[in-house]
């Protein structure tokens, strides 16, 4: 299992320690140190559509009206701490954020 986030995120830091607590092995992929490939963000929008883009963070609100024109892409591949997080991988199976129903899903 991948946990696509960020080192300083709290709810990544939750859900890595509930899920490795539960038994998961869980690799840890800071998307700043190692940002998306173009083919994982574009599957990710895939699976999630525009709920991969935080707009409720700091990065966001530190953008301007121009920058947030963007596409989805264009924006996550130049500001990594924009991916809503965290997203869980294994194999095929992916989850955004770290609510109730992921906690159930993974858990």
């Amino acid at each position: 299992m991948i946990l696509y986030g960020i080192p300083t995120c709290d709810t990544c830091r939750k859900a890595k320690k509930a899920l490795e607590a539960a038994g998961q092995a869980v690799t840890f992929r800071d998307v700043r140190a190692e940002p998306l490939t173009p083919d994982e963000i574009g599957t990710f929008l895939a699976a999630f559509g525009d709920r991969l883009v935080n707009r409720a963070s700091t990065t966001w609100r530190g953008l301007s009206e121009t920058e947030r024109a963007e596409t989805p892409e264009a924006l996550l591949a130049a500001h990594p701490a924009l991916m809503k997080r965290p997203v869980l991988r294994s194999g095929d199976r992916l989850t955004l954020g770290w609510d109730a129903k992921t906690q159930a899903e993974w858990l």
